[in-house]
């Protein structure tokens, strides 16, 4: 499946996953697609890259390739709408973030969005399932870190400027307390970046479905505001600024780690 996403399968009880990041676009479907959706304006630039120090944790990290304009890895194959009354994209997205077509025709019809559920946004889940399965097997418990970002800027999704971290867990729903407890504390702890805690993003399809902590999986989201790691208007990866970013992140990491091999102890 080396098509559809890169893997990197480590020891440690962490899993970074990654959906968001592909810029992979079939030829069929990228000449159906406006000039500005071909542009891929609402990836997660570079997240893979500003997460690269993963393989010095031992962590797993899964990636998506292909480009969530042809299907969003993390929202509900059913349809259904994770925000309820807010402006958000489905599936297979037909509008840009800010409302304009991605379509410069028809949309894709029910026929073609099964068949891509069956392409790609299958595939990835089973993989995704196989690797939380594997680490829950060696360590008994897992945490799945659910990377991404987005523009500083999005009126139509948010209004003023995001903060820099938005932390997610469906509002407690998806990691044991004193997981969550730990992440923010970390996050409260420095005064670089503002932060909240289940805010306008409290989570997609994936942290909502893969976050069991009963069954000792714990999952949480990470939504970055762009600006804090790139430059933003030229879409270029700053090498200064997601140096500053990257060593709070790797301790926002740790910290959840932490919290969850204690939990499991302390069940044990």
């Amino acid at each position: 499946m080396s098509e559809l996403y890169d893997l990197r399968a480590g020891q440690s009880p962490l899993i970074i996953n990654i959906p968001h990041a592909g810029i992979h676009v079939p030829d069929d479907i990228l000449a159906r697609m406006t000039p500005e959706a071909r542009k891929l304006p609402d990836t997660d630039w570079f997240v893979d890259r500003l997460y690269s120090f993963a393989s010095d944790m031992d962590a797993t990290l899964l990636k998506a390739k292909v480009s969530r304009m042809v299907i969003d890895l993390n929202r509900d194959p059913s349809g259904q709408s994770l925000y309820p009354g807010q402006a958000t994209t489905g599936l297979v997205p037909t509008e840009l973030f800010d409302g304009s077509p991605v379509y410069e025709g028809a949309v894709p019809d029910a026929a073609e969005i099964e068949r891509r559920r069956q392409n790609y946004f299958d595939p990835y889940h089973q993989e995704l399932s196989e690797q939380i399965a594997r680490i829950r097997a060696l360590h008994g418990y897992a945490v799945l870190y659910d990377a991404h970002s987005i523009a500083s800027t999005v009126p139509r999704l948010f209004d003023g400027e995001l903060p820099v971290l938005n932390l997610g867990t469906n509002d407690g729903e998806t990691c044991d307390p004193s997981i969550a407890r730990a992440v923010m504390q970390v996050m409260l702890d420095q005064d670089d970046y503002e932060t909240v805690a289940n805010g306008r993003f409290k989570g997609g399809w994936i942290t909502r479905t893969f976050g069991l902590p009963r069954h000792n999986l714990h999952a949480l989201q990470m939504e970055l505001a762009q600006r804090a790691y790139m430059d933003e208007a030229a879409i270029r990866y700053d090498e200064k600024r997601a140096a500053k970013l990257q060593p709070l992140l790797k301790d926002i990491l740790s910290a959840a780690l932490e919290a969850a091999d204690h939990l499991h102890w302390e069940h044990e």
